[in-house]
């Protein structure tokens, strides 16, 4: 999907929209979705990206993308409230898988099969005390990314840039707000979405006392590169969409878009879209869902248009 053009973004409300030059931290910005929201929103904004590990970033973004390695398991640090000093914007793509992999390991990378049943032994076989002796052994449960981490976070951007805050957009899921209906409760066995929605509720309180727009973006299974992170399902097969596949269906809420199961979304679709709900302002103060669908890809105004109609 082609770049925006520096006259059509001069024709936005500037009251609207995020001005071109403004900072914006993206979290998780040597994430598979997290490069690409870095690179994609550099060529408008001056993008910082949160990393634990630059070397992982660093050959696949510019040099004009500030890295500041920081751990959000470490609570606030100097090196995050550098990374967050006067940012604008706030983009959050972090996460874990919703079953412990290696993912949920502290380095990302190593097996995590004796912790989880020596845990498990530990709580007598019940998963939720086994999930909670892991969080507080340190490793990457959901509760300790989607809900702890994101607790930091905004913690963080309220001391490191109070009032010049305007807009978070944060990486979901869809069946956060449906995670009791089937096929939710699947998912969610690890707690992943009640985690998720735990981190909504807190952006949106403070949304509202920081007086800064949210958005919620609600993603399918994930598909397409890069495919540097092989603990991901998408990754580590390299599931990818044709030609005649990416067409970019929204719904406001967390809603079902058509009854297609290998409906998912691609990563690079999900870049293009946080970046123009940037650029634009639109979405604002909303959670809406986005996958792809079979249909060519749409071009910039159409996209534009799908957004603005969210409302």
């Amino acid at each position: 999907m082609r770049a925006v053009t520096a006259l059509w973004l001069l024709a936005i409300s500037p009251a609207a929209a995020l001005a071109p030059g403004s900072t914006v931290t993206v979290v998780g910005a040597s994430g598979n979705v997290g490069k690409l929201v870095a690179l994609r929103l550099s060529e408008t904004f001056k993008v910082r990206g949160v990393v634990r590990s630059a070397a992982r970033a660093r050959g696949f973004l510019p040099d004009s993308v500030e890295l500041h390695e920081c751990d959000l398991r470490d609570g606030p640090t100097a090196s995050l409230a550098k990374a967050l000093d006067g940012a604008a914007g706030l983009v959050i793509c972090t996460g874990t898988t919703a079953f412990p992999t290696k993912a949920w390991s502290e380095s990302g990378r190593d097996d995590v099969t004796a912790p989880v049943l020596r845990a498990l032994f530990e709580a007598k076989g019940d998963r939720f005390k086994a999930i909670e002796l892991l969080t507080e052994r340190g490793y990457n449960t959901p509760s300790t990314v989607d809900e702890k981490c994101t607790q930091t976070l905004i913690d963080a951007w309220s001391s490191a840039s109070g009032p010049k805050r305007d807009r978070l957009v944060l990486l979901s899921s869809t069946g956060v707000v449906r995670r009791d209906e089937m096929p939710y409760p699947i998912l969610n066995a690890c707690g992943v979405l009640t985690a998720k929605a735990t981190a909504e509720a807190a952006i949106q309180k403070d949304a509202e006392q920081g007086e800064y727009a949210y958005t919620f973006v609600r993603p399918g299974q994930l598909f397409g590169g890069p495919y540097d992170n092989n603990v991901y399902l998408g990754t580590l097969f390299q599931l990818e969409k044709d030609a005649d596949e990416r067409d970019v269906l929204m719904g406001r809420g967390d809603v079902t878009l058509n009854d297609d199961p290998q409906l998912g979304t691609l990563r690079s679709t999900l870049a293009e879209v946080i970046a123009q709900a940037l650029e634009t302002g639109t979405a604002q103060n909303i959670d809406f869902t986005l996958v792809n669908a079979a249909g060519a890809e749409p071009s910039v105004p159409e996209l534009r248009e799908r957004l603005a109609a969210l409302g």
